[in-house]
């Protein structure tokens, strides 16, 4: 079959539409971004119809791909670690009703925290919800989990989580294609109570969850992505677990190690596999990306004393696992570069010149100069750069949606005034409940809702309420005269200030929209436009 160049997060999407996934339902962040947009711009994809549009957000998501499973078609939902807790709701319930149709919830974790306000690991949510993970330790295998993971889910009939970290989704390598396998016909559950939950079938339900446990570790273990590598020198086992696998096989000459090595790549882990390796080795070293999940769990088999890994130093509690950190573990010679000469200035992420953001900023800067600082609150999007100077005009961040729920908070509280500011995609995402709140309580905040056009932050993608804020706000019972409107442009600036000002002055839930498209997306529109002419 033909081999691709693939990025981690394409080699899964490619898998998933050759595996017949009939549906994608994501919601855009880094470092999972690449698959949906991937499989929204497929020549294959495209021919079989595959949904592939975004959702609303990650909750939504789940929830669809539940709706697809339910209906007996594969599918798979996308979304970076912090969108695994939007959608948590969704994702326990998950793996009660199980799946129908193959199930993938592709999750992509992000270590060192390049674009994201938080580092977690979702493999902790896979084992709270005593589901399968699958790890993938290359592109090649994320590829392949594709086929395993929708096959396995139908099998068990439970939902399965692909975990991503950011250094395989955003890397490429070859990878070897399979035939193309049709998509499922529509198959309703053949157990009519399966997807309900009412608390009678939940109790048995998670009876027969907890049942199932057996199995998926008896699954483990026969898994072509856990494998045991024999080794000479017995002084030390090392446990790798996902892309960690590479990171240990690239410090040692010709990828053989003197240890003994067991490969971890699916979950639950393999009992006895651990107590393989436990059993042979004086010392275990676990080499794993995130959060010492495994490393925990494996101080209830021996000593403390004999497991290393990040708990005891031997990796940082932080950051990502690299060869450098691999060797230095070891105890092998650093071959960790120079030190970045002092001289080399940091160049801090900025917004971009022409940003409409800019010249919105600079109005709320010259308006609440009266009050001083600590009176806005921000939300997760480009605007977030705000917070740096020159513009320093914005005093926290939280999470999607809390800018406008913590303004209401603050302003509940007594503060005056509490301002939010909120991107058009985030408000789509998870603002609309939290303005609702404002509107019901008759709340003295201010809503600045920064229309872009786009989701920026992520790269550009549509969203589901583009185009309709001014028409959501009046049917969430913003008074429409409150509903204001501005370009944000510096010719515009005191006619801008006139307006957040009277809005200040208002009593009630007001809302601004500065309206202006993203200054990238609309060079990329020029630049197709002189392709195509």
């Amino acid at each position: 079959m033909k081999k691709l160049l693939l990025l981690g997060d394409e080699a899964l999407a490619q898998g998933a539409i050759d595996a017949g996934m009939s549906g994608v339902f994501a919601y855009p962040g880094t470092p999972s971004t690449e698959i949906t947009e991937y499989i929204q711009v497929n020549e294959d994809a495209i021919k079989r119809d595959i949904h592939r549009t975004w959702a609303s957000n990650e909750k939504t998501a789940v929830e669809a791909a539940v709706g697809m499973s339910y209906a007996g078609k594969r599918t798979m939902c996308c979304m970076k670690h912090v969108g695994l807790n939007v959608a948590a709701d969704a994702f326990m319930n998950s793996a009660f009703v199980g799946a129908n149709g193959g199930n993938l919830i592709a999750v992509a974790d992000d270590p060192s925290m390049h674009s994201s306000q938080n580092e977690q690991d979702s493999r902790f949510y896979a084992k709270f919800a005593m589901i399968p993970c699958l790890e993938p330790s290359s592109q090649q295998e994320a590829y392949d989990m594709a086929f395993y993971g929708l096959d396995y889910s139908e099998r068990v009939k439970l939902p399965i989580m692909v975990r991503l970290t950011t250094r395989l989704s955003h890397s490429r390598a070859g990878v070897i294609r399979k035939e193309m396998l049709a998509e499922n016909e529509i198959k309703l559950p053949e157990d009519p109570d399966q997807f309900m939950l009412l608390p009678s079938y939940s109790r048995a339900k998670y009876k027969k969850l907890i049942k199932l446990q057996d199995e998926l570790i008896k699954t483990s273990e026969e898994s072509p992505f856990n494998s045991y590598e024999a080794g000479e020198d017995k002084s030390l086992g090392i446990i790798a677990c996902g892309l960690a696998y590479n990171y240990v096989k690239e410090v040692f000459d010709g990828g053989k190690s003197p240890y003994p090595i067991l490969k971890i790549c699916q979950y639950p882990l393999p009992k006895n596999m651990i107590h393989k390796i436990m059993n042979e080795c004086d010392r275990i070293l676990v080499v794993e990306e995130g959060q010492p999940i495994v490393e925990e769990m494996l101080k209830g088999y021996m000593p403390n004393d004999k497991i290393r890994g990040r708990l005891d130093g031997s990796f940082s509690r932080d950051g990502e696992i690299n060869p450098n950190k691999v060797m230095a573990a070891l105890g092998m010679a650093n071959t960790t570069g120079e030190a970045i000469p002092e001289n080399v200035v940091g160049r801090p992420p900025a917004l971009c010149v022409g940003c409409p953001h800019i010249d919105s900023f600079n109005v709320l800067n010259d308006v609440l100069e009266e009050h001083g600082k600590g009176h806005v609150f921000s939300d997760i999007g480009c605007y977030t750069l705000g917070y740096l100077p020159p513009y320093n005009a914005i005093d926290t961040v939280l999470d999607m949606g809390a800018s406008i729920t913590m303004a209401k908070g603050a302003a509940d509280a007594g503060l005056f005034p509490a301002v939010a500011v909120i991107g058009d995609g985030t408000f789509g995402h998870s603002g609309l409940t939290g303005l609702a709140d404002c509107i019901y309580d008759e709340t003295n905040v201010v809503v600045v809702i920064l229309d872009n056009a786009t989701t920026g932050m992520t790269g550009g993608q549509n969203y589901c309420i583009e185009g309709r804020l001014e028409d959501i706000c009046i049917g969430l019972g913003v008074e429409k005269e409150h509903i204001r409107v501005v370009t944000p442009l510096k010719k515009n600036h005191e006619e801008n200030v006139k307006v957040f000002r009277e809005e200040f002055d208002y009593e009630g839930v007001s809302v601004i929209i500065p309206r202006r498209e993203c200054i990238q997306t609309l060079a990329q529109k020029h630049r197709t436009a002189k392709v195509t002419k």
